[in-house]
């Protein structure tokens, strides 16, 4: 069993998403459709990835329902396809936006972070926060456990 295959078949919504994203490559895939690149040629140069790579992982995303592919033709030209990013696809964005962040306080160097996310409305930098479903807002100080979800399996000790 490959490791895509073994983290998807965990009980494991983390496993889940990993087995997802696959590898850098994808991620980075999703990444640049979120920012609206969404030509093959446009992925590949933009990427430096292989194009049998690429293809590769178009194909993965497309089947695990996180991108959608829609032909378009240029007049006097083949038909080709554009990639665009399914609800779910976009619905990865916040994902994104914890290892941007992650690497913006960790792997960023002297320089500082590379891109910073800004609010268009006031000019702001964005952060991610959590907050419960009852709207606190929670801070590194605040306590939170897991517990088992309505997906957990059922065992012997633990009657549902």
């Amino acid at each position: 069993m490959d490791a895509r295959t073994a983290a998807a078949s965990q009980v494991c919504s983390v496993a889940r998403t990993a087995a997802l994203l696959t590898d850098p490559w994808t991620v980075l895939i999703v990444r640049d459709l979120g920012r609206g690149v969404a030509r093959f040629d446009e992925l590949a140069r933009g990427l430096g990835v292989a194009r049998t790579v690429l293809s590769r992982r178009l194909s993965e995303l497309v089947g695990d329902g996180v991108v959608e592919r829609v032909d378009y033709r240029e007049p006097g030209a083949r038909t080709r396809a554009e990639y665009r990013l399914t609800r779910r696809g976009r619905d990865l964005g916040v994902v994104l936006a914890a290892l941007m962040d992650f690497g913006d306080r960790h792997l960023a160097g002297d320089d500082g972070p590379p891109v910073v996310r800004v609010h268009t409305g006031c000019g702001a930098p964005v952060r991610l926060v959590s907050v419960c479903a009852a709207g606190h807002r929670l801070g590194r100080a605040d306590d939170v456990h897991l517990e088992p979800g309505p997906g957990a399996p059922v065992t012997e000790q633990e009657p549902r």
